[in-house]
């Protein structure tokens, strides 16, 4: 599937589950790439963002290799990881939710 509707089906599907935070990994080229989507919303913890909501977070060329469900919010010192690592197309399987 196409990164940027992967990403855009990721962010319906947390607007649904609020409680659910994304953490995808890929690479832009040979950098490392980590996105975060919570309540709808995507963020780069890696790369620059705009600040136009209808454009795209994914940086030219970007390549999501895998992706993780986290129980939100997110807590650094105690991090609850519900599925994965799995490939990002497998995170849209309803089961998993």
């Amino acid at each position: 599937m196409e990164p940027s509707v992967l990403v855009q089906k990721l962010e319906e599907r947390t607007r649904l589950k609020p409680e659910r935070v994304v953490r995808l990994h890929g690479v832009v080229g040979a950098e490392p790439f980590e996105l975060l989507i919570f309540r709808g919303f995507s963020s780069s913890t890696t790369h620059p963002t705009a600040f136009d909501p209808d454009a795209t977070v994914l940086p030219d060329g970007t390549q999501l290799q895998r992706a993780e469900l986290l129980q939100g919010p997110l807590n650094p010192d105690a991090e609850i990881v519900l599925v994965g690592p799995i490939s990002p197309d497998e995170l849209l399987a309803q089961a998993i939710w």
